[in-house]
């Protein structure tokens, strides 16, 4: 049996013999009850609504239903989606490839780390309208400002969690002799997978931000445009529609990109929780 087999064995027999604590059914049942409440007070308070800028649940739910026999509605999902997961898959390949040689590469670290730092502090929404003024309006820019405003985050916590290895482990790598190649896949990159993670958990946000701010500066296509496109026609609740898609289309990413980190972390989680039991 491996360490980390031991590991998870241990930790659902300590997790068997907590006393304290919520049970994981409740957690899941809270979970999806709140958006439902939430909806049920939302459809109770818009009841009957006259503001133009407030219409009522129901018709914002109507609309939706409208939009689904729509080709150019699933257009649009498919348009915004498809360069959310291309721009982010680029940003953390970049990221990670990055990272890695910055980290390793200590002399270099210190003369670019500074100017890493300068375009990391600017807003990357700032960054949009610089790309459709050098490249123009297209599928291309929106990837590349989304690619890039993404980037940051996971090439910051690769090169923290490359410098954080720990000093030991480095140690035994080189004693056994191990190639620079099998130090960084069995060594610094498992090591530094926890802060990796987080950087892709903040770079998914940046990244989602960023492209319905591409899409809504010129672009016909995707769900920022055709939301911007309903506020300015004044089809409020087409605009609704919209922002609803948005939130789901934002909850969908976070929620696989969280069950990707638990699958790839479970040595780690598996060795905090037993940490927290003892």
């Amino acid at each position: 049996m491996t360490v980390t087999s031991t590991v998870l064995v241990r930790t659902r027999e300590a997790r068997r013999q907590r006393r304290s604590g919520l049970p994981r059914w409740c957690l899941v049942g809270a979970e999806i009850l709140v958006p439902i409440l939430l909806l049920a007070w939302w459809w109770l308070a818009s009841a009957g609504s006259t503001n133009p800028f407030f219409p009522p649940l129901q018709t914002i739910l109507s609309r939706f239903v409208d939009f689904l026999g729509e080709p150019a509605f699933w257009s649009d999902v498919a348009s915004s989606a498809g360069n959310l997961l291309l721009s982010f898959v680029l940003a953390c390949a970049i990221g990670v490839v990055l990272g890695v040689l910055l980290g390793t590469v200590r002399w270099l670290s210190w003369f670019v780390e500074p100017t890493i730092h300068f375009f990391r502090a600017i807003p990357p929404v700032a960054l949009v309208p610089i790309f459709v003024s050098i490249i123009g309006f297209g599928t291309e820019t929106r990837i590349l400002s989304i690619t890039i405003s993404a980037v940051f985050p996971v090439l910051i916590s690769t090169i923290d969690g490359i410098h954080a290895t720990d000093p030991e482990r480095r140690a035994v790598g080189l004693s056994y002799r191990l190639s620079w190649r099998d130090r960084i896949l069995s060594v610094a990159l498992p090591e530094a997978s926890p802060r990796i993670l987080s950087g892709m958990q903040v770079a998914l946000i940046t990244a989602f931000v960023v492209m319905i701010a591409s899409e809504m500066l010129g672009s016909s296509h995707g769900l920022g445009a055709r939301t911007l496109l309903a506020q300015q026609s004044f089809m409020i609740a087409d605009m609704w529609v919209g922002i609803l898609v948005l939130g789901v289309l934002g909850y969908l990413a976070t929620a696989l990109l969280s069950l990707f980190r638990r699958r790839v972390l479970r040595w780690y989680i598996a060795i905090r929780q037993q940490e927290k039991n003892l």
